[in-house]
């Protein structure tokens, strides 16, 4: 998704328990991100629920991940625009 591959990544990253549902959510939206001219603009909002109930995360947790969601969203974009 950034340009990277398996090589690129020399270690192993761990994911705490806590943060997995929203690891799993946000990898699961890597597709869905809205582009414009510059390049990404954020990603897509209108699909995260269907997105989440498709690998299981029930729809009363999507209030309770969505803070930690933009968290990601804003650091992903935050890469992708110095990679420019």
């Amino acid at each position: 998704m950034f340009g990277l591959t398996l090589a690129d990544i020399d270690e192993d990253v761990e994911v705490w328990p806590d943060n997995w549902p929203v690891f799993r959510l946000f990898n699961a939206l890597a597709t869905q991100w809205r582009t414009g001219a510059c390049g990404a603009t954020g990603l897509d909002y209108s699909v995260i629920r269907e997105v989440a109930g498709l690998i299981g995360i029930k729809k009363r947790q999507i209030p309770e991940l969505f803070p930690d969601l933009q968290v990601m969203e804003a650091e992903a974009l935050l890469v992708m625009s110095e990679s420019k």
